[in-house]
């Protein structure tokens, strides 16, 4: 962080901003030069309050040097952290994960057809909400523990990895105890005393970007649930809020070649709750795994014009089965492949 005086700044103001960096647990340099004064605080590990410095008397500006995140960047860990939520499925690899599910668990018959369907078409992980956060307090909010029960019944009989949402502490722990990956929503990106509760938790957390949320933002948040010693964290691109209609959300592909610059995390893409759309979902994913994307997740239900919650968003399973052959294809041609189920590898098809 370098820390510019206003032009004409008196020694006691510099003084004043080596005393405050120097209270605050770190080194300060100062470097005079010909027209104003420059002060080098060394050692930011990131805790820095900034505003604390910027009020001082005699600050023009504050310039910080390295990004306010540490142990999600390059910078802290050049290699690419794989992170594993099952035997088989792992993310930030060579092998392109894809998880496939409805939105919301509605019934044991619903979970066990679309489990089956994904499976049978390449999926290695379910995706399934029991708690769903709705915008409306009137829409089906999700079966609870019974849907986590059920997610657990369809991991028996198919084999997938279940991911599934928490969206507070309680909740946490107990998708915990019955998922093999605790997914954080949009809207609780920045809902940090969850992060801090996941990350001491230390399941794989799948962290989706909020709606608003910039770049810096979602690597921030992914850094709460590093500083609590979890590193298995897999970061979501699922599209921001903008201001045209005509899809659900923008759904931004820059983001996955961005955060692979940034961060050593691996990143998906949720074309899904990106587009809103489900003819748009299938050329999104397609492009997603072209961009580099270190998986895919898509929202599958078996009758997606009965579904409780995103049916318009929801593929067929016949649309599934189609889009993962093309994703192999595309795999294949960047120098990657599709993951696939344990023993079950001399079956997948190009």
């Amino acid at each position: 962080m370098l820390v510019v005086m206003q032009h004409g700044a008196t020694q006691a103001q510099v003084d004043g901003v080596v005393r405050t960096i120097e209270e605050m647990g770190y080194q300060a340099r100062a470097m005079p030069g010909a027209q104003r004064t420059a002060v080098g605080l060394v050692g930011n590990d990131g805790r820095v309050d900034s505003s604390r410095i910027e009020a001082l008397e005699g600050v023009a500006q504050v310039i910080h040097v390295s990004q306010p995140y540490k142990q999600v960047s390059r910078e802290w860990r050049p290699e690419n952290t794989i992170v594993t939520i099952a035997p088989g499925v792992a993310f930030g690899g060579d092998e392109i994960p894809v998880i496939a599910g409805p939105c919301s668990v509605e019934s044991e018959e619903q979970i066990l057809a679309a489990a089956r369907a994904v499976r049978d078409a390449g999926a290695v992980a379910l995706r399934g909400g029991a708690f769903k956060p709705r915008s409306s307090p009137y829409a089906f909010q999700g079966l609870g523990r019974k849907g986590l029960e059920l997610l657990a019944i369809a991991r028996e009989e198919t084999g997938l990895a279940i991911v599934t949402e928490a969206m507070d502490d309680e909740g946490a722990h107990l998708v915990a105890e019955f998922a093999d990956c605790i997914q954080i929503g949009a809207r609780n990106m920045q809902n940090y005393s969850l992060l801090r509760s996941v990350g001491r938790i230390g399941k794989p957390v799948l962290l989706k970007r909020g709606l608003a949320a910039t770049i810096n933002d979602l690597l921030l948040s992914a850094e709460y649930i590093l500083a609590e010693g979890n590193s298995q964290v897999i970061l979501c691109e699922r599209g921001v809020r903008s201001f045209d209609p005509a899809v659900r959300n923008m759904f931004d592909l820059t983001a996955v070649p961005l955060v692979h610059k940034l961060s050593h995390l691996p990143i998906i893409a949720d074309p899904s709750h990106g587009t809103g759309l489900r003819d748009k979902v299938t050329p999104m994913a397609r492009a997603a795994i072209a961009a580099g994307a270190d998986g895919v997740m898509v929202e599958v239900h078996p009758t997606p014009e009965r579904a409780l919650s995103d049916g318009g968003q929801s593929l067929y399973p016949d649309q599934f089965a189609s889009l993962v052959r093309e994703l192999r294809a595309i795999a294949g041609a960047i120098g990657r492949t599709l993951a696939v189920q344990p023993g079950t590898r001399s079956a997948a098809r190009v």
